[in-house]
């Protein structure tokens, strides 16, 4: 009779989530996930080649997520961007509905934000911010073809401000919020950044 893969697979990401969230990535034991999850160390490399694998396939799935949201996000408003829209660039509900996603899937961001070192996800933070920087930038070349006038700006305090902007939203998972919190946060920084990146671009 075949083996239930399909079990073994449920019982090692139990053990994995447990294991990563209590020691982090680099503490964490293919050893103690394989006790964990009832089965030999080699057995567990069967169905995963080592810790990062491992570890990707528990946070993968969520960084995809925010970053197709940002890009749909993005899309949109480039659109409404091209057609001289600029209350599209500040919907005032952006920290919202980031926020109400990680915390859809708040175990994948607490590894991600706060067990991720030692893996490509602990730039992740980092990394959005560049993106966010990126179509920022686009949209201000865009305005300014239009011919659009907006302040003069440092790109270097551009750079400052975009990963300030984001890492704050990470805050509310670094600093333990409960959903409730998080959202009321959320709501917060919508309205500081709003206002904000009005008064550093000029539009």
């Amino acid at each position: 009779m075949a083996r239930d893969k399909s079990g073994h697979h449920e019982l090692i990401m139990a053990a994995a989530w447990q294991e990563f969230l209590t020691y982090g990535f680099a503490d964490a034991s293919m050893r103690r996930i394989a006790s964990s999850a009832g089965m030999s160390v080699s057995g567990l490399y069967k169905h995963f080649a080592g810790k990062e694998k491992m570890f990707a396939a528990l946070v993968d799935p969520a960084c995809q997520g925010l970053l197709d949201m940002f890009h749909l996000e993005a899309d949109d408003r480039e659109q409404f961007v091209g057609a001289g829209n600029l209350d599209a660039l500040e919907t005032g509900q952006d920290a919202k509905l980031a926020i109400a996603f990680i915390y859809d899937h708040l175990d994948a961001f607490r590894l991600i934000i706060c067990k991720s070192q030692g893996t490509k996800y602990e730039s992740f933070p980092h990394d959005l911010a560049v993106l966010e920087e990126k179509v920022t930038l686009s949209y201000m070349d865009t305005l300014k073809k239009q011919g659009v006038k907006l302040n003069e700006f440092n790109e270097r305090e551009l750079h400052l401000l975009t990963s300030a902007n984001v890492n704050a939203v990470f805050q509310a998972v670094e600093h333990g919020f409960t959903r409730e919190e998080a959202m009321h946060y959320a709501d917060t920084l919508d309205r500081f950044f709003s206002s904000g990146w009005r008064e550093f671009f000029g539009y």
